[in-house]
């Protein structure tokens, strides 16, 4: 990248002098460039010959008066690239947003030249490595957003530098190691989340003391040891389920400690900077020894008695051990999905702060009651009728799927399992396995969510056949009608000659299939209230035997947890199917799959997954060769080909108030004939 960044700055003295922008600084957006949107189909606007200081040439760059870069907005755009090492060369730069990508590689160690930066967004993102210790020399920084990444190592105790950071953010990624004591040192920080990760050891007591700390999440690691009575004046603002070596006093859902000088030798624990020299290693808190108990070791026992109560003492320990490895691995085993905290991403960056400063934990609590059993007689709120017509009981569904077997796997997400089953009747369905604890937490709230997809029924969605909740599994099963062929994703980007290639008139046939699909779930009739799909993309509409379009997971969102469902966005937002609005905005309307259904229509016409800026020149000036799907050899209507092209522009017009509603889109597409 070096090489490239001299480049640039030896042409930079090539320009005209008219540019007001640092040679540097010019330099470093052009390297940006480069690494960022390597295929070159999104930052086309950041010309060498242009001034990124003049308010619309850079797209997503803002200047201060003196002509510096101090901001870099370029969230939900799709890029895919790496963040490069040129990035230290905009020492003015004070926001840098990089969040809702598909960035890939390792953070690079030049971020920490970035003395004036006080907001670094790369959340939702596929970064990798580990984090970069030069980053605790942002002194100035306040927001540092890196979860729902693939992050990998220790955290660096240079955090503890930070000493104006409020926001802390790691949940997702795959770190490991203890937690830093020097995190104790951040007096601002008010919301520090490392959930869903690999950290062991004990909880810093110095990181209970931080003075204006509101939420702190740990839940889903590896953590052990005494949880300090401090913390207990988080409240709901303390989460830390499923690490099962935490004891405490006064935390309901913790067991009291025996002993809190004790440690179990087999667990991994942080240590502390007197016991190890190694400077790399976080310090923990202070573990004395103490041999004063009676069930410690006693020389003045006899030989035998030692004997008996060695030989005791091991098969009670064996006996332990094989429970709780039982235990875990029956964990492992029935634990389909995970429960995510997304709730800082889902806030626009200049409403995040705010956001924090008012509430001491915007997050929903995931956890049902030990006796979770929503559809339990007497308290499903379904009539008789529909309850016995879409209830499975739970060996209707091992059957189907044979006891879950892999062999009948169809995919995984982060929150869910599905499977190819086949009932008594014969018929063949798709049966989506979801962990309770990505349910919504309230059972009357999970249970109207059930009912809402009970009440859709359009032949463009795909069915539901039933549902089951098993309240020893922890986990809910919808039953699906199977639908076949796939999903759309796989007719795009298909070579010439394949069997996925749609001919023109199937292709049309899909989008007013689709139109009629988003008509129907916005309508509100009936029974059934008006609802925003909120994830309309490639992959969910399937493809039947008729190639009909069934959009799939309509209402889904209704029966998930909220953090769940935004977490299920990271591949529509890296493809362009967010809407701009919802970056700023953090909702979802009708108006917002609007927009996703016009990126449909342009991916199916052109037959790509991803639009390239020549194609949508092309698209908007109607020259066919430009856009148009090669594959089709010519054979479709040009007339009908245009019209299409002119309803998905209108539907992805930047203004949510710009766009049709989908009654108007119905009606346009039952006029192209």
């Amino acid at each position: 990248m070096a090489p490239l960044l001299l480049v640039y700055s030896l042409l930079f003295f090539l320009l005209p002098r008219s540019l007001a922008v640092p040679a540097p600084e010019l330099a470093a957006l052009m390297a940006m460039k480069s690494s960022l949107d390597p295929e070159g189909r999104v930052l086309t606007s950041w010309a060498l010959g242009a001034d990124p200081c003049d308010g619309g040439s850079f797209e997503g760059v803002a200047c201060d008066g003196m002509g510096r870069v101090t901001n870099v907005s370029l969230q939900g755009k799709g890029l895919t690239g790496r963040l490069p090492a040129a990035v230290g060369g905009l020492r003015s730069l004070t926001g840098l947003y990089l969040h809702f990508n598909g960035l890939s590689g390792e953070i690079p160690k030049e971020i920490g030249e970035l003395s004036s930066l006080s907001d670094l967004y790369l959340n939702v993102n596929n970064l990798s490595g580990e984090i970069p210790p030069e980053i605790g020399n942002l002194s100035n920084l306040q927001v540092l957003q890196l979860c729902y990444n693939k992050l990998e190592g220790s955290l660096p105790t240079q955090l503890g530098s930070m000493k104006k950071l409020s926001v802390l953010a790691f949940q997702y990624n795959q770190l490991a190691g203890a937690i830093p004591a020097t995190l104790g040192d951040l007096e601002n920080l008010t919301r520090l989340d490392m959930s869903f990760n690999n950290l062991f050891g004990s909880i810093p007591t110095r990181l209970a003391d931080v003075p204006l700390l509101e939420f702190l999440d740990i839940r889903n690691n590896s953590l052990s040891g005494n949880v300090s009575p401090a913390l207990k004046r988080l409240n709901a603002g303390f989460r830390y389920e499923n690490n099962y070596g935490l004891c405490g006093n006064g935390f309901p859902d913790l067991e009291i400690c025996g002993s809190p000088d004790l440690i179990n030798p087999n667990r991994p624990e942080a240590f502390g900077p007197k016991n190890h020299s190694t400077k790399d290693i976080p310090e923990s808190a202070k573990v004395p020894s103490n041999c004063s108990e009676a069930r410690c070791s006693n020389p003045s026992k006899s030989p035998q008695a030692s004997l008996v109560v060695g030989v005791i003492g091991t098969i009670v320990a064996l006996t332990v051990i094989g429970l709780f490895a039982f235990s875990a691995y029956r964990r492992r085993k029935q634990k389909i999905g995970s429960t995510f905290d997304t709730s800082d991403s889902r806030l626009s960056t200049d409403q995040v702060k705010e956001v924090y400063r008012r509430s001491a934990s915007p997050l929903i609590n995931l956890e049902y009651s030990s006796g979770w059993d929503p559809l339990a007689k007497g308290g499903t709120g379904f009539s008789q009728e529909v309850f016995e017509s879409f209830m499975f009981n739970l060996e209707d569904v091992e059957r189907a799927t044979h006891c879950f077997s892999e062999t009948n796997l169809l995919g995984k997400s982060n929150f869910s399992a599905t499977y190819k089953g086949i009932l008594r009747d014969g018929s063949v369905v798709a049966v989506k396995c979801i962990a309770k604890t990505s349910c919504r937490t309230d059972e009357a709230e999970f249970l109207k969510g059930l009912k809402l997809l009970t009440s859709l029924k359009h032949t463009n969605l795909v069915r539901l056949r039933g549902f089951c909740c098993s309240k020893g599994r922890g986990e809910c099963f919808l039953i699906y009608e199977f639908v076949a062929n796939g999903n759309l994703l796989q007719y795009l980007d298909v070579n010439k000659g394949s069997d996925k290639v749609l001919e023109w008139s199937t292709r049309v046939s899909i989008i007013n299939g689709i139109a009629e699909g988003i008509k129907y779930i916005h309508a509100n009739k009936g029974k059934k209230p008006a609802i925003v799909h909120q994830n309309i993309c490639a992959e969910k509409v399937l493809i039947d035997h008729w190639n009909n379009p069934l959009l799939s997971d309509s209402g889904l969102h209704k029966l998930l947890a909220d953090d769940i469902v935004f977490s299920t966005l990271k591949a529509s937002a890296a493809m362009g199917y967010l809407a701009p609005e919802y970056t700023t905005t953090g909702r979802f309307t009708e108006k917002s799959d609007v927009y996703a259904f016009g990126k449909l229509v342009l991916q199916i016409i052109i037959g790509k997954r991803n639009i390239t800026p020549g194609m949508w020149q092309g698209a908007e000036n109607c020259k066919f060769e430009d856009f148009m799907d090669p594959n089709l050899e010519g054979n479709f209507s040009e007339r009908e080909a245009a019209k299409l092209v002119a309803i998905a522009l209108r539907c992805i017009q930047e203004s949510p108030f710009c766009r049709p509603s989908m009654e108007n889109v119905v009606q346009e597409l039952s006029r192209l004939s």
